[in-house]
């Protein structure tokens, strides 16, 4: 018998599919079904969201993976009074369609469409905005703590994954929950794997707990047996010695939890009841649940991993063959990270859980011994690479923008006041598209450019890319090349040359008009300049800024304009503004960049159009002040 899944693979969208998902708005009509129901109800929804996330692109594996723990827990729980805290929100595309938002899922990610992540603004059951992973417990424990304290009757839930139980805010929160006299559920998504594949000693730990089956037959075992003899209550009062006996005292109840499971979280009618009862019980819980990502569709759960954000595909075919065009700055990082090694012999790489994202594949393939992933946790990224340089090692650091502001104090503290030759390679700055704010790189020129000892660089195409890196590398002081999202302009060569530090250079010569162009910007910048015969400078380095070219370009130009795709507040172009005034030189200087404003989702092209850093937004900008 096939599933409803299978059936869409293969035949396409049928809208017959979903005739009892079609009549659910709202959690409260999900309750009114009967149990059986459910499972019905399951294969349409996993088959609504394949269908959608095949027209949309999104992310796939991960909520073909929750389908059930999804329904079972707002069947069991009234929602929204009571409260589901997701971590990341990768899963919660099951969530947003049992709760209104089915027909919005079609806009999924764009302009003035729907989050791919929780967000407060977006729905009432969206009870706590997430995209960065590991914020769950400490939320959902500060809501159960608030609760009390109102005298207000509710259950808290987080759910969190087994690659976000890596990060030490979880056991922080956990550490917390456990000494408090608060109703707090604690649900492991287990599907052993979080982007890209967990490691680690807990990876481990939950792998052993996954044997626990045995001790979960045994208790079963005795619980019937024992009910026989009428001394059930007994040994239930005695459970934790029966464990004792069967499985050593888990992690989770060490910290405080009463540990329940693992449970299959694809099996309604293990699901339903477990949460049910549950719901009954006092203190903090700990709920086990075992998934697969992809379940369903077969493809996803052979390679979950690709079919972590795909774009549009035809879920009958899968995910059309690869392209070959120009190579991303990811790409571009992973195939100067291959050539250093092979002349670098201290060179090691870390990455906080990012490989397939950081373009770090073929690396760790070819140099495992030099590889680090060391899973969702970058604050221990950024000190175990300080470490690693204390002993002459050359750490680089490969970790998204938005991610490194966890890092912040490991990266001052640890990193920058000791001085310690760490190069980070900063992905993903500026706007990145369908994940949003949470994701932008929005602030790393800021604060990082206030930070001593630190050198900060910005490369305006492929093989300047590769000049930083390697520039970087080589330096005897922390550093960071910071490079956006998306397809590197130019064509990066295989070279491994360096820059002269803090050295901008002119790429067009003009009149009146100096386009101090940061990065990406420069294409942009060179486009308008054209149209209004500007000077244009590729100013490479935020820091230590070229504050000699910066002089030189005031002193031939009436106006001068800085463009960046970061915040303009405490920007590069107010370092800028800052050498010009440090200088004593008064100059009218028009700074263009992201604004005082969070960027939502939505395609990255139309995005910097809509804030106008595009060739067009800077020419008319300039325009509105050039001086006569």
């Amino acid at each position: 018998m096939t599933t409803i899944t299978e059936e869409l693979g293969a035949a396409g969208y049928n809208p017959s599919m979903y005739e009892l998902l079609k009549t659910i708005d709202d959690p409260s009509q999900l309750r009114t079904l009967e149990r059986r129901q459910l499972r019905q109800l399951a294969d349409e929804l996993r088959a609504f969201v394949l269908e959608s996330v095949s027209k949309t692109g999104g992310h796939l594996s991960s909520n073909l993976g929750t389908i059930e723990l999804t329904i079972a827990l707002h069947y069991v729980f009234d929602t929204p009074e009571d409260r589901i805290v997701w971590d990341v929100g990768h899963q919660t595309y099951p969530h947003k369609i049992l709760t209104g938002r089915r027909e919005a899922m079609a806009r999924l990610r764009m302009i003035d469409g729907i989050s791919g992540f929780p967000r407060r603004a977006e729905s009432k059951y969206d009870t706590f905005g997430t995209a960065h992973s590991s914020t769950s417990i400490s939320a959902a424990l500060g809501m159960a703590v608030a609760a009390k304290a109102k005298g207000e009757k509710r259950h808290c839930i987080a759910v969190i994954g087994d690659g976000a139980m890596s990060a030490g805010m979880a056991y922080e929160a956990m550490n917390n929950a456990g000494a408090m006299d608060v109703d707090l559920l604690v649900i492991l998504n287990d599907n052993e794997m979080s982007i890209s594949r967990p490691v680690g000693a807990l990876t481990n730990y939950l792998a052993r707990l996954l044997s626990g089956r045995v001790y979960s037959s045994a208790r079963r075992a005795s619980e019937h047996l024992l009910k026989r003899v009428g001394v059930w209550e007994l040994a239930r009062r005695a459970e934790e010695h029966m464990k004792g006996m069967v499985t050593p005292s888990t992690l989770f109840e060490e910290f405080g939890f009463n540990y329940i499971g693992p449970i299959d979280g694809h099996d309604l009618d293990a699901l339903v009841p477990t949460l049910t009862n549950i719901k009954k019980l006092k203190g903090p819980q700990f709920l086990h649940v075992v998934t697969r990502k992809g379940q369903g569709y077969k493809l996803a759960e052979d390679d979950p991993i690709a079919y972590h954000g795909p774009g549009r595909f035809n879920p009958a075919e899968g995910l059309p063959k690869a392209v070959v065009a120009r190579p991303t700055y990811s790409q571009v990082f992973g195939q100067w990270l291959c050539d250093m090694a092979e002349r670098e012999a201290l060179l090691v790489a870390i990455t906080p859980a990012m490989r397939e994202g950081s373009g770090m594949v073929e690396y760790s393939e070819r140099f495992p011994q030099r590889y680090f992933d060391v899973g969702i946790a970058e604050q221990h990224a950024v000190t175990f690479a300080a470490g690693l340089a204390t002993e002459g090692m050359k750490p680089v650091v490969a970790i998204y923008s938005t991610f490194l502001q966890r890092g912040y104090d490991q990266l001052i503290h640890d990193v920058a006041i000791q001085n310690l030759p760490v190069l980070f390679a900063l992905d993903r700055g500026g706007l990145v598209g369908g994940d949003g704010a949470t994701h932008n790189g929005a602030f790393d020129f800021a604060y990082l450019r206030t930070v001593p000892n630190l050198t900060v660089m910005a490369p305006s195409d492929a093989a300047e890319c590769r000049q930083m890196l390697s520039t970087g590398l080589q330096l005897d002081s922390p550093a960071a090349v910071r490079y956006p999202r998306g397809a590197a302009l130019g064509e990066p060569g295989n070279e491994l040359t360096t820059l002269p530090v803090g050295k901008g250079e002119i790429r067009r010569q003009g009149k009146r008009i100096a386009i101090l162009a940061f990065g990406a910007m420069l294409k942009p910048a060179l486009e308008a300049a054209q149209a209004l015969d500007a000077t244009v400078a590729n100013m490479r380095f935020v820091k230590p800024l070229d504050v000699a070219l910066v002089k030189q370009l005031a002193a031939a130009h009436p106006l001068i304009v800085t463009v960046e795709e970061h915040q303009v507040m405490g920007g590069a172009g107010s370092a800028v503004c800052e050498a010009l005034a440090a200088a004593g030189i008064e100059k009218r200087v028009l700074l263009l960049g992201l604004p005082d404003r969070f960027i939502d989702h939505g395609d990255p092209a139309r995005l910097l159009a809509s804030v106008g850093l595009d060739a067009e937004g800077i020419r008319r900008a300039i325009e509105s002040v050039k001086p006569d």
